[in-house]
């Protein structure tokens, strides 16, 4: 617990300032973001210090973690809660946020909902995304151009083999979620391991659903629950000549040849 002699100043916009006797004064300015309500940002910051202080951080990181939270929740309409993926997202260091939008299907369910609350479209896509390629990095992001936050699903490994069969994926489940996380256009990753993600859907109830054109709006896994609940299905451009199938198959070859 911290010695007493301390005192932390909320600052507004400009965020927050801790003052440690025999200690150099820490500012810690706000994150850049669009401000919706600032109702409820000074209990935010209450009870995240108590809650850091509590599970044994230092007050400099307590103040660093309070901090990060108001700037969050500002962000949504009217008073609202702040949960743990948010959190570990909004204090990530630069280049280490991907490990922090991996959630379960539990937390990506909440995160959904809240935004939805502020007024904001969700989107959904899905796929094994073994070795990404400029066709998966297109339908991303024109998944992420039809809605405010995308959270894309993402097959385990035991899913990708039934799916795929023995030798797939090339990349473990941690790998492929990484480098989803890394994806600007991606907001959360969700792994699932049904063979399809409509329990995953069924759970997040997105307001766009999103596949590529070599499906139909028919043929969606999910598209009549999400019509159900007033969304809609989009249908992205595919980019030829761009699959991980194709990719093993021209490994395979070259290495034959060798």
């Amino acid at each position: 617990m911290p010695q007493a002699g301390a005192v932390i100043v909320t600052r507004g916009s400009r965020g927050m300032t801790l003052v440690e006797r025999g200690k150099k004064i820490a500012h810690y300015p706000a994150a850049a973001r669009e401000v919706f309500d600032v109702s409820g940002a000074g209990d935010t910051v209450i009870a995240t210090l108590a809650l850091s202080l509590a599970a044994g951080h230092s007050l400099a990181d307590a103040t660093k973690f309070a901090n990060a939270g108001a700037g969050v929740v500002v962000g949504k309409r009217h008073t609202a809660t702040l949960n743990l993926a948010e959190l570990r997202q909004a204090t990530a260091a630069p280049g280490g946020a991907a490990e922090f939008k991996i959630v379960s299907r539990e937390q990506a369910a909440a995160a959904a909902a809240e935004w939805r609350a502020a007024r904001k479209t969700v989107g959904f896509t899905n796929g094994c995304f073994d070795l990404l390629h400029p066709g998966h990095i297109s339908l991303l992001e024109q998944a992420r151009a039809q809605c405010d936050h995308l959270i894309v699903g993402l097959n385990s490994d035991a899913s990708v083999r039934r799916l795929k069969g023995e030798g797939r994926p090339l990349q473990d489940e941690d790998a492929r979620a990484i480098m989803l996380g890394s994806l600007g256009a991606v907001d959360l990753v969700v792994l699932f391991g049904e063979d399809t993600p409509l329990e995953l859907i069924r759970a997040v109830q997105p307001d766009v659903l999103v596949k590529g054109k070599d499906y139909t709006a028919e043929t969606v896994v999910g598209a009549a629950e999400v019509a159900a609940h007033g969304g809609r299905v989009f249908l992205a451009e595919l980019v030829s000549d761009h699959s991980t199938s194709r990719t093993i198959s021209q490994l395979n070859q070259k290495s034959a040849k060798r």
